[in-house]
């Protein structure tokens, strides 16, 4: 009897190509309205890249500056990943590829990072923005413990983004990649990450994050984690609410929220990935169709289907289409 081959399923690559091509469809959609963006590519979204090549936005390119500094890493720990992350962080500011509208708190920070400042200095304290999680697939995808993945997850966030819901939504986001690629079903997941919240609720670490938390209103490490962790399990409430009726059809941040601050960008990327785990393309399409960050949204509903279902998730024609395509592939099989 012939011995049957079982060919992995490539899910590193599988969700660095997918995050790149929801950020592709999402691109041009980003700032239409739902009823704007069924008038141009009909009621199921746009299902098709568009362009040789088919264009990302800061997305991507954050996700890729992340992955070479993993890449690059003698070892993971904070004193030898925050020069690389500081570095990729620092080249991506200026280089003449970021004209893609990238955030304006990724661009402050950097400035302030470019000056010198310590990290917990220089991070825009105030913001959760999306930019903080819409980045993190690499760190999902490495293989490390619990605890490295949660420091590592939260620096790469930090760094820019100095609000806890940042540092929460950023750490929920990679464990979710790394549970998928494990063999967590997308179903699995809300819950999976929901007794993940409410197990990390109170822990700070110090080692990764410093006297990050030493803000005016935050009196000790813990209340500070604590509200961030607090505000991704309010979203999370939400998310496992929506999952549980019948699906309408209709725009889903209307269930979680736009997407522009971290935890809705979470929550409702895996509304998308969830009620399409049968039709990764259909994942990304609905994330595409929505009033919020489309581009971000659909990123992380591809970064999730394709961490699940490897590349075989995806046409296979893309590959040759979307930007970044040798830089993607490089990480991916260096991951795979």
């Amino acid at each position: 009897m012939a011995a049957v081959i079982h060919h992995p399923p490539l899910r590193a690559s599988g969700s660095l190509f997918g995050l790149a091509y929801g950020d592709a469809l999402g691109k041009p959609t980003e700032f239409l309205s739902v009823s704007e963006i069924v008038r141009r590519y009909g009621p199921t979204g746009p299902r098709e890249l568009s362009g040789q090549p088919a264009m990302v936005t800061d997305d991507t390119q954050m996700a890729l500056a992340v992955g070479w500094a993993l890449h690059e890493a003698p070892s993971f720990t904070p004193e030898a990943v925050e020069p690389l992350l500081r570095r990729r962080f620092l080249a991506w500011a200026v280089s003449p590829d970021n004209n893609r509208a990238p955030g304006m708190t990724c661009l402050r920070a950097c400035g302030e990072l470019g000056r010198g400042l310590r990290w917990q200095e220089a991070t825009v304290s105030g913001s959760k923005g999306c930019g903080a999680n819409m980045r993190v697939t690499p760190v999902g995808l490495l293989d490390v413990d619990l605890d490295t993945l949660a420091g590592l997850a939260q620096l790469q966030a930090g760094l820019t983004h100095g609000h806890p819901t940042g540092l929460a939504a950023s750490e929920l986001t990679a464990y979710a990649v790394f549970a998928l690629r494990g063999g967590a079903t997308l179903a699995e997941l809300p819950e999976i990450l929901t007794e993940r919240a409410q197990a990390q609720r109170r822990v700070y670490r110090e080692q990764w994050l410093g006297d990050l938390w030493q803000r005016p209103g935050a009196r000790t490490p813990e209340d500070f984690i604590a509200q961030g962790w607090d505000e991704c399990l309010t979203v999370l409430g939400r998310l496992t609410n929506a999952l549980g009726q019948p699906d309408d059809g209709g725009d889903p941040c209307r269930v979680t929220g736009e997407g522009w601050v971290a935890e809705e960008a979470l929550a409702t990327a895996l509304l998308c990935a969830v009620r399409h785990a049968d039709d990764p393309v259909a994942a990304l399409a609905r994330g595409a169709t929505t009033a919020g960050d489309s581009d971000s949204i659909a990123a992380l509903a591809g970064a999730f289907v394709g961490a699940a279902l490897g590349m075989t998730a995806w046409p296979s024609g893309w590959v040759d289409q979307i930007e970044y395509a040798d830089q993607l592939a490089v990480l991916g099989v260096a991951w795979d």
